[in-house]
């Protein structure tokens, strides 16, 4: 079982996220963490296999990869501390604010079902989430 993400290495994945070529140093400013904590943080993330790669983004899509689209109904006042919490799951790609029964949509990419799983709950367990709802995109069919 792999050792819990600590804040530091949530606010890596998440700048990482944004854009994998940042320097040490630019992804410790973005972190909010000094260059040597950034750089000891990044290589134990490698070595411990949580972070497997560093990839691009295109508009094919992966083969394998499991993506879905999670709504989310929040509860009251808690939109902004359940953002910073789901930005901070390394599967979860974007997040949009939204109109209508559900708060958010959360785009997540996971690399197997039970990585999808643990997602999932995760985002259940988030303080302010009432209510979630997903389905897995299956094929892209146009556009």
């Amino acid at each position: 079982m792999p050792t819990p993400l600590t804040p530091a290495d949530r606010a890596l994945i998440s700048a990482l996220r944004q854009n994998a070529r940042l320097s040490v140093t630019e992804l410790a400013a973005k972190a909010g963490v000094s260059r040597t904590t950034a750089k000891n943080r990044l290589a134990s993330l490698v070595e411990e296999g949580r972070i497997r790669r560093f990839t691009i983004e295109t508009d094919v899509d992966v083969e394998g990869e499991v993506r879905a689209i999670s709504m989310v109904e929040l509860q009251g006042s808690m939109s902004r501390a359940v953002i910073r919490t789901l930005t901070r799951i390394p599967e979860v790609s974007t997040v949009y604010s939204t109109n209508g029964a559900w708060d958010l949509v959360v785009e997540i990419r996971a690399d197997s079902l039970v990585s999808f799983d643990n997602v999932l709950r995760q985002i259940r367990e988030i303080p302010g989430v009432v209510n979630s709802e997903s389905c897995l995109l299956l094929s892209h069919v146009s556009g």
